[in-house]
């Protein structure tokens, strides 16, 4: 991908990452995934801080992250609650108000995104001085764990496979969800993008390529949700299909 470098700070002068996690109907997941996050950022040595947006889950996941907050602290974990499902783009730009990061990481709740994984992305967006690190289940020992072959055929290998051959992108996995961002161009890209649900995070990696961001890749091990039922459907499948024939015809 053509080079179009944003300034970065040094690598000892403070950088804080800043993780968004949008939720709904995740309270047997949150506090593993926030323990986890906790652990491998302690670990690490990295100032953090996680910023729960949730979307009025009706199984109770906002008091569960309220009881997080009260274990981890206020500085560590910040509340950012709305009043019901409002999307995803618009989840990001919300947590986006209130990070005091200079850098943006995006995952799942779900455990789908094992937090292990961002110590690689730190230091390989510091590497390259990338503007976004993505997450990939495309190359090296990156996978899929807990889809059956079917899901797999038909989610995995088609819908990234149709991406490639329409948009050439210049990166391995579009639909993947798991990214670090320098924060001024997470607020760029979402400035531009107009697809929702599951097509967002294809629109992001698509602009990027617009815009000449440099785009670093991480291979990940993706595993199906621990607790709880995915929220994809036929609906979602029906808008990714058009929101894949839309950026084809537009960039």
């Amino acid at each position: 991908m053509t080079s179009r470098k944003t300034s970065t700070p040094g690598r000892d002068n403070g950088d804080k990452y800043s993780v968004l996690l949008p939720t709904y109907n995740e309270r047997e997941n949150l506090p593993l995934i926030v323990w986890l996050l906790v652990k491998y950022f302690g670990e690490s040595g990295y100032k953090y801080e996680i910023i729960v947006i949730d979307d009025g889950s009706p199984d109770g996941t906002l008091e569960i992250a309220q009881q997080l907050q009260g274990i981890y602290g206020e500085d560590k974990i910040l509340l950012r609650p709305r009043a019901k499902k409002l999307g995803l783009g618009t989840a990001y730009i919300h947590g986006m108000k209130h990070a005091t990061g200079n850098f943006i990481i995006i995952m799942d709740a779900d455990l789908s995104h094992h937090p292990k994984f961002i110590p690689e992305f730190i230091e390989k967006q510091r590497e390259g001085d990338y503007d976004l690190v993505s997450g990939t289940r495309y190359r090296g020992n990156g996978g899929v764990y807990g889809w059956d072959l079917r899901r797999k055929l038909i989610r995995y290998r088609g819908a990234n496979f149709l991406t490639q051959v329409l948009l050439r992108p210049g990166a391995s996995d579009l639909t993947g969800s798991f990214r670090l961002y320098k924060k001024e161009v997470l607020e760029s890209l979402v400035e531009r993008c107009v697809s929702k649900g599951y097509v967002f995070q294809m629109e992001m990696i698509v602009r990027a390529r617009q815009l000449n961001y440099t785009v670093g890749e991480v291979p990940i091990s993706f595993v199906d949700r621990v607790y709880g039922e995915s929220k994809l459907g036929g609906n979602e499948i029906v808008s990714f299909a058009k929101g894949l024939l839309t950026l084809f015809a537009t960039t």
